[in-house]
């Protein structure tokens, strides 16, 4: 969802976060990755303007920052 909201393709979000794109791929199946990889693809997310919502009981999510 987010990958798509910032209009990145599989590659270049692996490309940012140093991984293969298979891993994103798995990443977006569900796939349970190592917390390292994870981190890898959250901080190159959130380079790119994506901002995790924490879970408030209406769900976890993610939201693009305002551009300025």
């Amino acid at each position: 969802m987010a990958r798509a909201a910032l209009g990145l393709g599989v590659r270049e979000l692996a490309q940012l976060a140093k991984v293969a794109p298979g891993t994103v791929s798995r990443f977006e199946a569900g796939e349970e990755l190592k917390d390292r990889t994870v981190d890898a693809l959250k901080a190159a997310l959130e380079a790119t303007g994506v901002v995790f919502v924490d879970e408030n009981g209406e769900g976890a999510g993610v939201r693009l920052k305002k551009s300025k």
